[in-house]
């Protein structure tokens, strides 16, 4: 292990330091934390907070005395890499724990129930019984809601509002519910499972009651006035629809008025908001009873937050790589059928490059207690990013005039199926309006909106 790179990040969800071993229940609770949920590294002989070091006077001594405490006080059994380092003159102890293929770990003097711990930041949080049922199904390969319901039947479904999700993509067939596993097979019976019942159910509301999003429009940076506020109810597919509109009536678009013109502003890019929709509800633990997932704009930013932390071993860092893990399985095949998402990973990447093309600071992710938040910033820092084909579109619209797809794709020089791409980006970044019947109309035109 390499000490100094080490040293040069602050403690977080994958890296504690402490001083010493004084209070070896501390200690031993970050190590099933980290086994529990992402892996990491401990550093004994470093203050936290401000990761100085102070060393340790005997490490062979403290080595021996933490392997057994790690073997009489940790069950399932922890063999952690262990690693005496040199800091000029003295020593530091490092032990590297590894994502744990034997979940949930506990303090055995604590037992099963009260002490299983998880990382969450750079704090442990004790588990709950939904949180260690969760260890349990990601150790199995499963997932909630892939779950069957047996005491349902197939007809709990609701195949209409199905169809409706689908129609614009493909005819749904009844036995397309099998194949997108929202029907399974269960002693000899067909049921739904639990991801079809989230997504289609007739009763939904009944079985998952914190399955909506709770949408609010604050005045001013908290939520001390608020100025509107819905309850999006509806299945999934709709919802997000709906939640986006929300959005889109009370912070995506404004107004400034110059010397000549009305110019329209736009505050966020669609595209980072539909993302992170689509991720907040594709990705929610619904396995958790008493909040909903929330959506609130504020007049400087965009939060979005859902039930459940990030799925193990995986960590906020891993996201801007396009590192994901899917949570609900049968959530994430349908839509991907229905075209919500491309590959799992990207989402982040375009909600970062969205944000940055207009000029406004990456999205931020954390984990808050239970529950995942996504904030876009409404506040620029920087000038948004445009090429030279960017700027060539747009000056050839300075006049105010409307051009057809076919006009600008001669004036830049690409063929119109690549100048369609580049005028979708603009017209989500705000530059650009598309007046049309529909995304195959071949008049579609465009004007400049700044």
């Amino acid at each position: 292990m390499d000490l100094v790179e080490l040293l040069r990040h602050p403690e977080g969800k994958t890296l504690e330091f402490k001083r010493e071993l004084s209070s070896p229940d501390g200690v031993l609770k970050t190590l099933v934390a980290f086994a529990n949920t992402a892996g990491g590294t401990l550093l004994l002989g470093v203050e936290d907070r401000t990761g100085h070091v102070r060393g340790i006077a005997e490490p062979l001594d403290l080595e021996e005395r933490l392997a057994s405490l790690i073997s009489d006080r940790i069950h399932p059994r922890l063999l952690p890499e262990i690693e005496i380092l040199p800091w000029r003159r003295t020593q530091v102890l490092a032990l590297r724990i590894h994502p744990s293929p034997s979940r949930p770990h506990h303090l055995s003097p604590e037992g099963v129930e009260r002490g299983v711990y998880v990382r969450v930041g750079s704090t442990n949080r004790r588990a709950d019984r939904d949180l260690i049922e969760e260890l349990r199904r990601f150790n199995r390969g499963e997932s909630f809601d892939e779950q069957p319901m047996p005491g349902l039947d197939s007809e709990a479904l609701d195949f209409l509002a199905a169809s409706e999700s689908f129609a614009g993509v493909r005819r749904l067939a009844r036995r397309d519910l099998r194949t997108l596993r929202l029907l399974t097979d269960y002693q000899g019976r067909t049921v739904p499972t639990t991801g079809g019942v989230l997504l289609f159910g007739r009763e939904r509301a009944e079985h998952f009651p914190d399955a909506w999003i709770q949408a609010g429009r604050f005045g001013g940076r908290d939520k001390s006035r608020i100025v509107d506020r819905a309850e999006i109810r509806s299945h999934p597919v709709r919802a997000i629809e709906e939640a986006a509109a929300f959005v889109a009536k009370h912070a995506l678009h404004g107004a400034e008025i110059g010397a000549l013109r009305r110019k329209e502003t736009w505050n966020l890019p669609p595209v980072a908001v539909r993302e992170a929709l689509i991720n907040a509800v594709a990705h929610a633990d619904y396995a958790q009873r008493g909040a909903p997932l929330r959506l609130a704009i504020y007049d400087d930013r965009l939060e979005v937050e859902n039930p459940g932390l990030l799925p193990f071993g995986l960590t906020i860092e891993d996201l801007s790589l396009g590192v994901s893990k899917l949570r609900n399985r049968v959530i994430g095949r349908v839509f991907h059928a229905l075209g919500l998402v491309e590959q799992w990973g990207s989402g982040v990447q375009r909600m970062t490059s969205a944000c940055l093309e207009m000029g406004l600071a990456p999205p931020r992710f954390e984990e808050l207690a239970n529950r995942f938040r996504v904030t876009l910033s409404m506040e620029r820092v920087g000038l948004p990013s445009l090429d030279e084909r960017d700027r060539s579109i747009l000056d050839a619209l300075a006049a105010g005039q409307a051009l057809v797809t076919s006009e600008i794709a001669k004036i830049i020089g690409l063929t119109p199926r690549a100048t369609r791409t580049r005028l979708a980006r603009l017209v989500e970044q705000g530059h650009l309006r598309e007046f049309g019947t529909g995304p195959q109309d071949p008049k579609r035109s465009y004007v400049r909106t700044r």
